[in-house]
């Protein structure tokens, strides 16, 4: 297993855990982009949002909604960003889908 989010859903790598369930796995970013910066993680290994299939729409809709959740506990009432990056022109730098929650300040655009 080379991916570093399946070792750390396995726990081989430590994180810090915000939520976790059956399907999916929160942590917060090693290196936050703003107060608050999770990631939110399918435990079945998908390479990208590109690779996800119509079997796995419903895990789609299932991380999304657990990102609103998360948001919610941690707070970030005034607004979030959400954010999924894919393939290297898209910013993606871990080859497992991820969403990135990021909050606790003003978000501005364009992102980058």
């Amino acid at each position: 297993m080379d991916c570093i989010f399946c070792k750390i859903v396995a726990g081989a790598i430590p994180s810090k855990k915000v939520f976790e369930d059956e399907r999916l796995y929160a942590f917060s970013d090693i290196d936050p982009k703003a107060p608050v910066h999770i990631l939110v993680i399918p435990k079945q290994h998908i390479a990208a949002l590109a690779h996800a299939t119509a079997g796995d729409r419903e895990m789609l809709g299932h991380l999304l909604g657990t990102a609103a959740d998360i948001a919610a506990t941690e707070g970030l009432n005034k607004g979030y960003r959400v954010v999924i990056n894919n393939g290297p022109d898209g910013g993606q730098t871990v080859d497992h889908l991820h969403l990135h929650l990021l909050g606790g300040r003003a978000m501005h655009w364009p992102p980058g």
